[in-house]
């Protein structure tokens, strides 16, 4: 049987944490920081992990993750 590949978009994207969570960067700060707070913005930084039924859905596109 070949190796499954991993989707390049997910790879580029997503990060698994030891225990097997995904991680990912906020959603939300790409543009339009005018209109959000500096509360937001500040909130916003580095990574957040994703919830469970998400990941459940991003894991289908990491098969040796």
């Amino acid at each position: 049987m070949p190796k499954m590949k991993t989707k390049s978009g997910v790879k580029k994207r997503f990060k698994l944490t030891a225990s097997g969570k995904v991680k990912s960067a906020q959603a939300g700060k790409r543009h339009g920081m005018i209109k959000r707070t500096p509360k937001q913005i500040r909130n916003k930084r580095g990574t957040a992990v994703l919830a469970a039924p998400d990941a459940k859905s991003i894991k289908r596109f990491m098969p040796y993750g």
